[in-house]
């Protein structure tokens, strides 16, 4: 009796950690890199400008070289961009001001 209490706490335990792994690795898929969409100290990490390294040291609303992270697929609709996008837009941008 007491070898079946055991195994079966055994598998619950497997069981329940290879769910809590997929869900976690579920999360990572879904989620994607948004640029131009942060309020000011809303970004999640580093700028494209590499002024900072740090979530929420943002300083402008909406800077196109600050991201923060959103369900995968609805970055156009909040009306960002990917990183390629960000990044041409960002260097237009910088060689406007420089010129």
């Amino acid at each position: 009796m007491k070898t079946n209490l055991a195994i079966a706490a055994a598998l619950a335990t497997i069981m329940t950690t290879g769910v809590i792994d997929t869900a976690e690795a579920g999360d990572k898929k879904k989620k994607e890199k948004c640029y131009g969409i942060s309020a000011a100290g809303a970004n999640d990490c580093a700028n494209l400008a590499g002024t900072h390294s740090c979530a929420g040291q943002s300083t402008v609303d909406n800077d196109i070289g600050e991201w923060r992270l959103v369900p995968g697929g609805t970055c156009s609709d909040l009306g960002g961009f990917d990183r390629k996008e960000a990044k041409k837009m960002f260097k237009a941008m910088k060689a406007k001001k420089n010129g």
